[in-house]
C-alpha cells in the first residue's frame, strides 16, 4: 500500500515538472522568456503581499452586558500587595509601660530588663532630663526641615562639634535616625560598579545600604580574617578593573548578631595590603569599648584616622536618638549634599541632640561607668558558663551576651523556637525580660539564633545573678524535655 501511494505522488510530480517545462508553460513580456516555475514564483509573491496587505479580521466591538462584567469582577483576584503572613512572622513582643532601664514595667509587674541596650545606664539620668527640658523650653519638639531647607539648629552644630572633639576627628555629621545612618551613608559613597566586601553577619541597617549601593557585594565568613584575606585575594585577582574601582570593606565593631568583636589592627592591615577603604559601624561599641569609651580603635589601639568612613547610632550608650557618620571633612561635606537620609529627613529633634552632648558630658566625668559595665559582663558571663545546652557564642569584651545552641535541631525556625521558649519562661516565671535574636523576612544574616541579653552599668550583681539562675533553671527543663 506504501509503495503504491509513493509511486501515484511520483507521477503527480512528473507530470507537475513536465507541464512546468513544456514551451507552452512560458511566456514572453517585453521580448523576455518567462518560465513556468518564474510565473509561479511571481504569482505566489504577489498573493503574500495582497494577504499581508489585508487588515486581520476582528470581531465587531460591543459592550459588556452587565451580567458579564458580574462575572468578570466575581472571579478577579486582587494580587497581594504584601507576602503571606505565616504563623512563626506573627508576634506580639511585650509592651513595656516604664523607661527601658535596668528594671521595667511589662503587664503591671516589674522586670529585670536585658533587652535594652542601655549598656551606661543613661536613661532616666537626671542630667539628660534636665538637658532635654531646658531644651525644649527653648527649641520646641521638632526642627520640621531637613537640615539643609531651615531646619540646622545650633545645637545640632554643638552636637557634631562635641562627637568630632570626643572621637579625635576633624568632622562629623549628625542623622535623625540611627538606621538611617547606616543605609544612607553607604550609598552616598557606594555606587553601582564599586566593590564592596562585607562581612556576613552585618545586621539589616548595613544589608539595606548595601542593596540600595548597587555595589558588587561579596561576602566572607563571619570575623573570620582568613576567609577576608582570601576574598580580598581573589577579588583583585579575578577583576582586571579591581585597582580602578572604588574598594570598600564593611565591618561591625560589635557585631549585634553575634556580640563578637571585630579584630581591627589585622584589618587595617589587610586594607593597606590591599589597598581598601574601611566602614566601620561603631553602634555597639562606642562609649563602651576603651578605655574611655571611644570605641573599638581606643580598644585595639588604632588611630581613628586609620579608618575611612565610622557611623553610629546613639540610641545605645548615649540614651538618646539619631546617628552619626565621623571622619575627615572632605567625607563629612560628601554626605551634607548626597547622602538621603540627611539631606530629605527632617533633622533631630534638638531635645535629642542636647541629650547626646550630655550624655558625652557624662560619659567623660564619669569613666567608672565603663568599668561597672565591664565587671558586670564578667559576672553574667561566669554566671551563664556551665548553662545547660547553650554556650557564649560572644566575645568577653562584649557588652552583648550571646547564647546559642550547643546542639542545633538542624533548623533555624526549631532553634529559635526553643530560644523563644526559654525566654517566655524567663519572663512569666522569673521576672527576667531577655530577648532572641529573631530577624524579619529581609533580614539575609544566616548566622545562628540566639538569646541576645543588654548588660548595663546600672544592673545591681542581684539583677545579674537573678538572670543566670533563671536562664540556667529554665534552659534545663526545656532542652531536657525537648531532647
Amino acid at each position: 500500500m506504501a509503495s503504491f501511494i509513493l509511486n501515484l505522488v511520483n507521477n503527480m510530480l512528473n507530470r507537475v515538472k513536465l507541464a512546468l517545462d513544456s514551451p507552452s508553460a512560458g511566456a514572453v513580456v517585453f521580448g523576455v522568456h518567462i518560465s513556468g516555475h518564474l510565473f509561479v514564483e511571481v504569482l505566489l509573491l504577489v498573493v503574500i503581499l495582497f494577504l499581508l496587505s489585508q487588515k486581520s479580521y476582528k470581531p465587531p466591538k460591543r459592550p459588556l452586558t452587565k451580567k458579564e462584567i458580574d462575572e468578570l469582577c466575581d472571579e478577579w483576584v486582587p494580587e497581594s500587595l504584601i507576602p503571606p503572613i505565616t504563623e512563626e512572622v506573627q508576634c506580639e513582643p511585650p509592651v513595656l509601660e516604664s523607661a527601658a532601664g535596668p528594671h521595667t514595667i511589662i503587664s503591671g509587674k516589674e522586670v529585670v530588663n536585658f533587652a535594652s541596650a542601655n549598656y551606661l545606664g543613661l536613661i532616666g539620668h537626671e542630667k539628660l532630663l534636665e538637658s532635654c527640658t531646658s531644651a525644649l523650653e527653648k527649641y520646641g519638639v521638632g526642627s520640621c526641615g531637613p537640615r539643609g531647607f531651615y531646619g540646622t539648629i545650633d545645637v545640632h552644630l554643638d552636637c557634631e562639634a562635641r562627637i568630632a572633639k570626643f572621637l579625635g576627628t576633624p568632622d562629623s555629621i549628625l542623622y535623625s535616625y540611627g538606621l538611617s545612618t547606616m543605609f544612607s551613608a553607604i550609598p552616598c559613597f557606594c555606587k553601582k560598579g564599586d566593590l564592596i566586601v562585607a562581612d556576613e553577619g552585618v545586621h539589616w541597617g548595613i544589608q539595606n545600604g548595601l542593596y540600595l549601593s548597587r555595589s558588587t557585594v561579596v561576602y566572607f565568613k563571619h570575623n573570620d580574617m582568613d576567609s577576608l584575606r582570601n576574598t580580598l585575594e581573589r577579588v583583585t585577582a579575578d577583576n582586571k578593573r579591581a585597582k580602578k574601582l572604588r574598594r570598600y570593606i564593611v565591618v561591625e565593631a560589635v557585631y549585634q548578631n553575634s556580640g563578637q568583636i571585630a579584630p581591627l589592627d589585622e584589618l587595617i592591615r589587610l586594607k593597606e595590603k590591599y589597598r581598601f577603604r574601611v566602614f566601620l559601624d561603631e553602634s555597639n561599641s562606642f562609649g563602651v569599648l576603651g578605655r574611655s569609651g571611644r570605641g573599638l580603635t581606643e580598644h585595639c589601639g588604632v588611630p581613628v584616622d586609620k579608618i575611612d568612613i565610622v557611623t553610629a547610632a546613639m540610641g545605645h550608650a548615649l540614651a538618646t536618638e539619631g546617628g552619626f557618620c565621623t571622619g575627615s571633612a572632605r567625607v563629612v561635606d560628601h554626605q551634607r549634599l548626597s547622602s538621603s537620609g540627611y539631606v530629605f529627613s527632617a533633622s533631630l529633634p534638638p531635645y535629642l541632640a542636647s541629650a547626646a552632648i550630655t550624655a558625652i558630658d557624662v560619659l567623660e566625668e564619669n569613666p567608672d561607668l565603663i568599668t561597672k559595665l565591664k565587671k558586670n559582663t564578667a559576672i553574667l558571663r561566669t554566671g551563664l558558663s556551665d548553662i545547660h545546652g547553650l554556650s557564649i557564642a560572644s566575645n568577653p569584651e562584649s557588652p552583648i551576651v550571646f547564647l546559642i545552641l550547643e546542639k542545633s535541631t538542624g533548623s533555624m525556625k526549631n532553634d529559635l523556637q526553643l530560644l523563644e521558649d526559654i525566654a517566655d519562661r524567663a519572663l512569666k516565671e522569673d521576672s527576667v525580660f531577655v530577648v532572641t535574636s529573631k530577624r524579619s523576612m529581609l533580614d539575609k544574616c544566616r548566622l545562628p539564633v540566639g538569646i541576645r541579653l543588654f548588660v548595663s552599668a546600672a544592673h545591681s550583681e542581684a539583677d545579674l545573678v537573678k538572670a543566670c539562675e533563671s536562664l540556667k533553671r529554665i534552659s534545663a527543663v526545656v532542652l531536657r524535655d525537648h531532647n
